[in-house]
């Protein structure tokens, strides 16, 4: 985590233990997180194989031998059941970002055994809480706890598999015998007593038990056995040809309900230097528990609605609320598990509240140790203060404070920031940087910078080239547009950079895939081409004057700079929009409601943002609400207008219910507000599948949830 991962392979090199083999799992695992490349992806599931294998068979020894560690809060063995979850974690997530489908299915079922492993050193943690306070708990304090027993006898479940379902579960006779076989945990159920004289055990399954055949990912024949689907683009894609082991999986239809987080008093939450940490496995086992099992709760959480059929298949519900808390509490601990844990929890508020817009309300001046809610900027200013003097040489660090300036509308600074002198020594942490960049010049509207920084992008990371060369292309557009009035002499010259750049871009779409299908962005800017030349050739116009509106400022929409600009780079997005129907552009009178709904849709952003709440809802309203919404979908149009504009509207509305509680305006004004948010999103979240539906459904499953979150708040009050 101090950007020394050469070092770090040579620390480990000698040594062949489960921790030896985790942590070079791990160095792989980050190379390949930060890069996306194959080959390191490919090294990266090797090696955490390995170390899922050893960390299995040292977690039977460790039950047999009674020399081995006991700890006064966790079984026998637990630390290596730990780190068997730790590499399923891991695989899970390389075999997500793999390109096949079928690798990616096989990667949620090792979410779900990860998930039951790391549910059963948490409720070894809340039963000792328990006992230690002197409490009387329902649950014998040395139960066994079975765990990651996903295995052939998990397809006599009554549901999907990964379910955790009502009836009996038959067992298969077990694997290894020095494992005892127990009922699996389950989220709806109490597991029943067993023998108190016994040490309680944590059951590993290895992957082996499951068998998975290759997927047809053009073609996907139905079959008897399996009914799930994945929904991704508005496309549903049917998942039967990834069964497992081809046995006779039965179906559900409903997933169980969440398992509620336990009180406060019932969870392990001391700092590093409780005399319960006294051993160092203790304190691994902790942050460990606490770094996976919280990010778990918080990725399921996240999944936005064109996903989540997902859930199927994983098996169980997040907890944004209580996988958050749970990786605060890790990243106390000094060591990898709380360093990573830092990383995620600041990416967590950097990027994706960032990027969200329905967000709970929160005071940023607070110190608050307990606060989660919103972005609790003096948090999580402390943390990263704390992780810069951990680890002073890693430029992952200088990457959060760069998002953090951003995020606090200081775009100038973050680019300073990573415009340093010096450079991380991992391409993969320079490529982000880069990209992060590129994107905050993006948003400054520093056209040269941008367009600059993102080719650059294309020889330090192989994501999406596509995206890379459409960005650079837009901005050399917008520099044409400029020069046309400006600078007459160089206006062909970025004309013709603009056309080269844009029209390769579509030739490096499609090489990089996510769950066997497309990128989003690369679908997208396919798209756009197609639109963009057909208008050329039926308007009879050069390409570049057959663009529409502002394709910078469209990026910027759905990368929500508008929520990091000051209020003259905002005042500057006005401008830029302005061009369309200014004299300028002699085409708009050719333009139809689709591109019209553009326009409207990244006016009312931008308005937004500028507080002018009524203006940006009228411009809504006229361009997009009111507009028959068979004109904005079909062949080439941009069908993702009409469910954005639903959404910028109950945005608009959340704001000015927090107007409304600024100036004291009552209770039931903030409820009237709360109540027309909630329509809108919901109108947005039940629309049917449109063009990058993943991107926007992400904000609007954050505002559903946060406006659930406020309802409960507000019928407790009134209790």
């Amino acid at each position: 985590m101090n950007d020394d991962l050469e070092g770090a392979e040579a620390g480990l090199a000698n040594g062949n233990s489960t921790f030896h083999k985790l942590g070079k799992g791990m160095v792989a695992f980050l190379r390949a997180t930060l890069g996306f490349e194959p080959e390191i992806m490919r090294e990266a599931s090797e090696r955490l194989a390995d170390a899922e294998t050893t960390a299995s068979a040292d977690h039977r020894r460790a039950q047999r031998d009674s020399h081995s560690y006991r700890s006064q809060i966790y079984p026998s063995g637990a630390e290596f059941a730990l780190c068997h979850a730790e590499t399923q974690l891991m695989s899970a997530v390389v075999g997500v970002l793999n390109e096949s489908l079928t690798e990616s299915i096989k990667g949620f079922y090792k979410l779900r055994k990860a998930y039951v492993t790391l549910d059963g050193i948490l409720d070894a943690e809340t039963r000792y809480m328990k006992k230690r306070s002197g409490m009387g708990t329902n649950t014998p304090d040395n139960r066994s706890v079975e765990s990651l027993a996903s295995n052939r006898s998990a397809r006599s479940l009554k549901g999907m598999p990964g379910d955790f379902g009502d009836g009996e579960v038959r067992k298969a006779p077990p694997r290894y015998s020095s494992i005892i076989c127990v009922e699996e945990p389950r989220l709806d159920v109490q597991s029943a007593p067993v023998d108190e004289s016994k040490h309680q055990e944590i059951r590993t399954a290895t992957d082996e038990e499951d068998e998975f055949y290759d997927a047809n990912e053009d073609h996907v024949e139905k079959t008897a056995t399996y009914t799930g689907h994945l929904e991704m683009n508005g496309i549903v894609r049917n998942l039967e040809d990834s069964s497992v082991d081809g046995g006779n999986t039965p179906t559900t239809t409903e997933l169980p309900p969440p398992k509620p987080a336990p009180d406060r008093h019932g969870m392990l939450d001391h700092d590093p230097d409780s005399d319960i940490f006294a051993n160092p496995i203790d304190v691994f086992i902790h942050s460990g528990a606490n770094l996976c099992y919280g990010l778990l709760l918080v990725m399921i959480a996240m999944i936005p609605p064109a996903f989540g059929k997902l859930l199927f298949i994983i098996g169980f519900h997040g907890d944004k609320d209580r996988g958050i808390r749970m990786l605060w509490q890790a990243t106390k601990f000094h060591n990898i598990n709380g360093a990573m844990a830092g990383l995620i929890v600041l990416g967590y508020y950097n990027t994706f509240i960032g990027f969200s817009d329905i967000i709970p309300d929160t005071d940023p001046t607070s110190v608050d140790p307990n606060s989660i809610e919103g972005y609790p900027r003096k948090r999580c200013e402390a943390l990263l203060a704390e992780m810069r003097v951990r680890h002073p040489k890693s430029h992952l660090w200088l990457l959060e404070e760069a998002r953090m300036q951003a995020s606090n509308r200081h775009l100038s600074t973050a680019i300073s920031l990573l415009e340093g002198s010096t450079k991380s020594p991992l391409k993969q942490v320079e490529a982000l940087e880069m990209f992060e960049k590129s994107l905050n010049a993006m948003y400054i509207h520093d056209y040269t910078l941008c367009a600059k920084s993102f080719i650059a992008c294309v020889s330090l990371n192989n994501w999406s080239h596509a995206l890379y060369y459409y960005i650079a292309g837009a901005a050399n557009v917008e520099l044409y547009r400029h020069a046309k009035s400006s600078d007459p002499k160089s206006a062909p010259t970025y004309a013709k950079k603009a056309t080269e750049l844009l029209k390769l871009a579509p030739k490096h779409a499609g090489k990089k895939k996510f769950m066997a299908r497309q990128l989003p962005f690369d679908v997208f800017v396919t798209r756009k081409i197609q639109k963009w030349e057909s208008r050329a050739q039926q308007w009879r116009v050069p390409f570049i004057d057959a663009i529409g509106v502002s394709p910078v400022e469209e990026m910027i929409f759905f990368w929500n700079g508008y929520k990091r600009m000051d209020q003259s780079q905002l005042d500057t997005s006005i401008e830029r929009l302005n061009w369309s129907e200014s004299p300028a552009n002699t085409n708009w009178t050719r333009e139809g409601p689709d591109e019209q709904a553009i326009l409207a849709i990244l006016r009312g952003a931008t308005l937004r943002n500028l507080s002018r709440w009524d203006e940006a809802k009228t411009i809504l309203r006229a361009g997009v609400l009111n507009v028959d919404k068979i004109e904005l979908k079909g062949g080439l149009k941009d069908d993702w207008t009409a469910p954005a504009g639903h959404y910028e509207m109950g945005v608009i509305c959340w704001m000015q219910r927090g107007e409304a509680t600024k100036r004291n305006a009552g209770i039931e004004v903030e409820e009237k507000w709360v109540q027309e948010c909630g329509s809108w999103v919901d109108k947005a979240a039940k629309w049917e599948g449109y063009t990058l539906d993943a991107r926007i459904g992400l904000k609007i499953a954050t505002a559903q949830d946060t406006i659930r979150r406020w309802n409960e708040k507000r019928s407790g009050e009134k209790v």
